[in-house]
């Protein structure tokens, strides 16, 4: 049976803003959840999220990463026009910026499947078949999350979508990062996902030419659609 996912593009947004925004869907997730444990003959509806935007240049620091991971101090923030958080999700430090999908899912997983791998790896499949279509060959590297190019060469091998998620009481937050238009200078501040010895690239480093993020937009909606087997209802709330 499909599922409705509520649907979002929030367009340019401050992070603070938009994980702020997250927290608040994943909150009343949450409390859906634990209501319709407790009271088993009053269920409340669980509502599932997926939130796209952009943001203005941040650098954001997982649970488990490690802060020297950041190459730059205030002051070279302040000079590269940048903020930094660290945040509630897995992963090391990356890079969000304009010309980059990111990409928010709030999924109840108890309404698809609780298997936090397998859900790791439904995104990057939306992703790997996102770049199949600009005939970008994307794929895995063993034990490290997230979508790469040229993976089999440890030489070549460089991240064009990193992925960093918060899972609890089997809801999901944060997501994925694509590179499409992005400005590749910035991750040169940081030691991207904490993995000093392969390069990060782009839609368009690979291509040699700026892609629509609107068209990139629409084309990994419909293969998240296919694989999680949803369909997207447009939304508009307000991030206050």
């Amino acid at each position: 049976m499909t599922k409705i996912v509520h649907f979002q593009n929030l367009g340019m947004i401050d992070y603070k803003e938009a994980w702020d925004f997250q927290e608040k869907l994943f909150n009343q997730s949450a409390e859906a959840k634990m209501h319709n444990r407790k009271n088993p003959e009053d269920q409340i509806n669980i509502n599932n999220y997926l939130l796209f935007c952009e943001h203005p240049h941040v650098y954001t620091l997982g649970k488990s990463g490690d802060s020297s991971h950041l190459l730059i101090n205030d002051d070279e923030l302040d000079e590269n026009k940048a903020t930094f958080y660290k945040i509630n999700r897995g992963g090391d430090i990356t890079y969000h910026g304009p010309g980059q999908l990111v990409g928010y899912p709030i999924l109840d997983l108890d309404q698809f499947f609780t298997d936090i791998h397998k859900y790791l790896r439904y995104l990057e499949e939306a992703i790997i078949l996102t770049l199949k279509e600009y005939g970008i060959e994307g794929g895995r590297i063993d034990g490290l999350t997230g979508v790469w190019i040229d993976r089999a060469d440890p030489l070549k091998a460089r991240k064009i979508c990193a992925m960093g998620v918060r899972c609890s009481r089997w809801i999901t937050m944060h997501g994925f990062a694509l590179n499409v238009n992005t400005n590749l200078n910035y991750f040169e501040n940081i030691v991207p996902c904490g993995i000093s010895d392969k390069k990060v690239t782009s839609i368009a480093l690979e291509l040699g030419k700026d892609v629509p993020l609107n068209e990139v937009e629409e084309v990994l909606k419909k293969h998240l659609c296919s694989l999680f087997g949803i369909e997207l209802s447009n939304l508009s709330l307000t991030t206050s």
